[in-house]
């Protein structure tokens, strides 16, 4: 089993990392992978919708974002990390996760995830609840810890002095191995994914 941990933050290093790597050495002390998929500090292009991947298969734009899509495909759970910036995730992390959702949201349906957000003082709930509806309208099941998922600090040795933020993260982690070894017991069983009807489309102005 493994799970990618994608770092929305263009630092490699910083604080959103720090806490996702708390995340990693948990999964791996209980037997799961853990990758950290880092988003990079390259310009991203927002979805502009042209809708070129539904005939390619992946995003007509070949940056992170079909990066991501490929990885997303060998993995079995996600936990998507961010900065907080003016109250909300980065700016690149956001047209990241528009365009793979839209250009492959088949590789995240009922998987498991999680998101986690850093920040030196507020925004951290706003920001929270932005990234966790990616996965609401992409039926993944939503791992939830002993808090809301998020950290404090300025640095990263400043993230690691917010003891309950950490502990927040390895809880995170204990939660996440124990629902995907759920999911592997109920495929031995014979539980299968649910087909799902998408058929339904209502415009409210007509």
């Amino acid at each position: 089993m493994k799970v990618l941990l994608v770092n929305g933050s263009p630092r490699a290093n910083g604080c959103t990392f720090t806490a996702l790597c708390e995340i990693k050495t948990v999964l791996e002390k209980e037997g799961v992978s853990g990758e950290i998929f880092q988003s990079g500090a390259k310009p991203v292009q927002d979805c502009i919708a042209c809708g070129r991947c539904r005939e390619l298969g992946k995003c007509t734009f070949d940056d992170a974002a079909n990066r991501l899509l490929e990885a997303a495909q060998t993995a079995d759970a996600f936990v998507f990390g961010s900065p907080v910036y003016y109250a909300h995730p980065s700016g690149q992390l956001l047209s990241l996760l528009d365009r793979a959702f839209y250009a492959g949201s088949r590789f995240f349906a009922h998987k498991p995830a999680a998101c986690i957000v850093s920040a030196r003082r507020g925004g951290t709930a706003a920001s929270f609840d932005v990234i966790n509806k990616y996965m609401g309208i992409a039926q993944m099941p939503v791992v939830s810890s002993s808090y809301w998922n998020m950290v404090y600090g300025k640095t990263p040795q400043e993230v690691m002095q917010d003891k309950e933020g950490m502990q927040t993260m390895r809880n995170l982690a204990l939660n996440m191995v124990w629902l995907l070894r759920c999911i592997e017991a109920g495929k031995a069983a014979g539980i299968a994914i649910p087909q799902t009807d998408a058929s339904v489309r209502t415009n409210f102005i007509r």
